[in-house]
């Protein structure tokens, strides 16, 4: 408790103290779990975001032609909820928000994509929950180095091993206590035998994404790289097969009552559609239909895309 406690006042004074005092705490701990890591436990490892298109509930969605003549207004001027989002009203609106890829090693969205909504699961679901919200108090903040973050954070990158500009905004968007979490079921830099006996028992989709996990884990341990380096790793060249049973521009029913439906452009701008049927208002009363987007994620049928988490902030 002793080094909890001095950890938060270290990040509070002053930066360096902090990561000294991380060190401290967690480099045995590394250290130890590195030499012992069995491929088994490895591959049992849960996601840091899990969500994937068996989460998408399907009851309910429509067809693209669905609503498909209707006239969209913009959905960044309606009234904003505080720091969650938007006051929904009844009708049809429409906003290019900020995204970004949750899923390293996979393709990005090509415009066949079906895309339907789930919510954010997994074990990190709350640090890039709250890595979303606190960018929108950050405009300074690239999108580009938002991204590299989550990236490690899918990888499941201790914070001890963040170097260069990724420790930065990790600083800058987390509080102390998220950052702390960032060790919680990290894998850290794995030992080559250990990367490679994995590889072995893994079926060649789920290699793919563990060897770009693993790459990005030792590209920001680096401290020497650039936003091109994470991409060539996380993105894979060429696209995913279309699923014809997902066309791409389907509704999904939210559990809120509303329609919504997504239009990836790659995987950094998502046009997102929202529909709010009039009888739904109508049932709400005075308590406000709520949309955040940054619980949401758009899942792509064809699981070898990317699965994109929205946010309320929109595309320049």
């Amino acid at each position: 408790m002793l080094t909890v406690c001095g950890l938060f006042l270290a990040v509070n004074g002053a930066q360096a103290q902090f990561g000294d005092l991380l060190n401290k705490a967690s480099k045995a701990v590394t250290s130890k779990a590195a030499k012992s890591f069995g491929v088994d436990k490895l591959l049992k490892e849960p996601e840091a975001i899990s969500t994937s298109f068996e989460d998408v509930n399907r009851k309910g969605e429509e067809r693209p032609s669905f609503h498909n003549d209707a006239t969209y207004k913009p959905l960044d001027q309606l009234t904003k909820n505080g720091a969650d989002g938007f006051v929904l009203a009844a009708g049809h609106f429409e906003m290019t928000a900020k995204s970004y890829c949750l899923k390293a090693g996979t393709y990005a969205p090509s415009s066949g994509d079906g895309y339907m909504y789930a919510p954010t699961e997994g074990k990190k679901k709350d640090i890039v929950i709250a890595i979303l919200k606190s960018a929108e108090k950050h405009p300074e903040v690239e999108q580009t180095d938002i991204q590299m973050l989550l990236w490690t954070i899918i990888a499941r990158t201790k914070f001890i091993d963040y170097s260069g500009p990724v420790k930065e905004t990790a600083l800058k968007l987390l509080t102390p206590q998220q950052i702390l979490q960032l060790e919680n079921g990290a894998l850290g830099i794995l030992p080559f035998d250990i990367v490679e006996k994995a590889k072995g028992e893994m079926p060649a989709f789920m290699r793919t994404i563990f060897e770009a996990e693993n790459n990005i884990r030792q590209l920001v341990s680096s401290g020497n790289y650039s936003y091109a380096e994470f991409e060539q790793y996380a993105i894979l060249a060429g696209m995913a097969e279309v699923r014809s049973d997902v066309p791409s521009g389907v509704w999904t029913l939210h559990p809120d009552g509303y329609y919504v439906r997504y239009f990836p452009s790659g995987f950094s701008r998502t046009k997102v559609q929202v529909y709010v049927p009039e009888e739904l208002i109508a049932t709400k009363g005075n308590k406000p239909l709520v949309y955040d987007a940054t619980n949401d994620v758009a899942c792509p049928a064809n699981t070898g895309s990317q699965r994109l988490a929205i946010t309320n902030e929109k595309a320049e």
